[in-house]
């Protein structure tokens, strides 16, 4: 297929501005309409290095505007929907559902609808004429004990927490839209992203931020439990082949096949830290790590098996983590800007003392 006016929802969030970059510097043809709310996790200074061209429009609107949406993508001739728009905290869904249930089921639907009216009973578009990809996530699986088989396309799902309910239940409507109306889908599984913009209550630039100024580095209960870390541009690749090569109606799991623990993963930023800051008084930042209570509900393991994305659309992951955090590490110490405009919102700092200063130590 040959997409080329994209709407993008969230693309002013972490990976949507990642994928706007990516789309922008790889495919000259593409025009990028970016739909964002701008709520905590959405920033226009992710943003601010996009050249202003006629190629990209930014447009702040809700997803559960319906309305708002059906006119966007008339108005704009839109052939693709990138749907990355979600809340998308663990901790937040447990101490605030509400929103969560709003956005991820609600905003879906709305855009789903949206999508119908413009393309299916308006244009009477072919399913080759059109798509809406869903990019959602492996915790709608739930979690793996030691030495179960890595999550696969027909693993059931069993999501544990209110985030990854939610999360579940818009994939469902996806599919649901596509078997009832025949609108044309595809849809993506991640695994744990990280890379350039992610908003700072992620475990990466958590640590990261936290031992540039000297802060406890808040590892939850005994940072055994195992991710699968992708780095953020080996995604946008991914969902890039997907929407453009992908077959109606398919789901595909995206993964970056390292997986190890999270004290690890604590671990290597440190003596990242320690390289690359060889005369902060904080060295070494070992001695910043404080155990602290448990998420609630928290799951054990994640792993993704990837073959099928690999086996029909020859994509793989770039890179390991070791180059990834390196790379990830170095473009936050060489942002000081975008930390500090970050830090300067009022909500990130209560976050940050509901959350994580009032845990209590293990």
């Amino acid at each position: 297929m040959n997409f080329s006016r994209v709407l993008v929802t969230g693309g002013a969030g972490f990976i949507g501005s990642n994928f706007i970059y990516y789309t922008l510097k790889h495919f000259p043809d593409v025009f990028i309409l970016n739909l964002d709310l701008l709520t905590y996790a959405g920033s226009l200074e992710n943003l601010k290095d996009i050249p202003a061209e006629a190629r990209y429009q930014f447009v702040q609107a809700d997803i559960c505007d319906q309305q708002t949406v059906t006119e966007l993508i008339r108005a704009y001739n839109i052939d693709a929907v990138v749907h990355f728009a979600a809340e998308s905290h663990v901790d937040r869904s447990i101490l605030g559902p509400a929103a969560f249930m709003n956005t991820n089921i609600l905003g879906t639907f709305s855009l789903l609808e949206a999508a119908r009216a413009v393309w299916l009973a308006e244009k009477k578009l072919k399913p080759q004429q059109g798509r809406f990809h869903h990019i959602s996530t492996d915790e709608v699986f739930g979690s793996l004990e030691p030495g179960a088989p890595a999550f696969s396309e027909t693993t059931p799902y069993s999501p544990n927490s209110p985030y990854a309910a939610s999360k579940a239940s818009s994939d469902h409507l996806v599919r649901a839209y596509h078997h009832t109306y025949n609108l044309p889908v595809t849809l993506t599984n991640c695994s744990n992203n990280y890379g350039p913009y992610q908003f700072p209550e992620k475990l990466i630039p958590l640590m990261v931020l936290n031992a540039l100024e000297g802060k406890a580095l808040p590892i939850y209960g005994d940072g055994m439990q195992v991710r699968d870390w992708l780095y953020v541009e080996d995604h946008c690749e991914a969902i890039w082949k997907v929407l453009q090569e992908g077959k109606v109606g398919e789901s595909y799991n995206v993964g970056g096949n390292n997986q190890p623990p999270n004290i690890e993963i604590v671990d290597a930023i440190c003596a990242l830290m320690d390289e690359f800051l060889p005369d902060s008084e904080f060295r070494p930042h070992q001695k910043l790590k404080k155990f602290v209570t448990d998420r609630p509900g928290h799951d054990r393991r994640y792993a993704m098996n990837t073959s099928k994305i690999e086996r029909e659309l020859g994509w793989k992951p770039r890179h390991d983590v070791e180059k990834g955090l390196r790379k990830t590490v170095q473009w936050y110490l060489e942002n000081k800007a975008w930390i500090n405009s970050i830090r300067a919102q009022k909500q990130y700092e209560e976050w940050m003392v509901k959350n994580y200063t009032k845990r209590g130590e293990k």
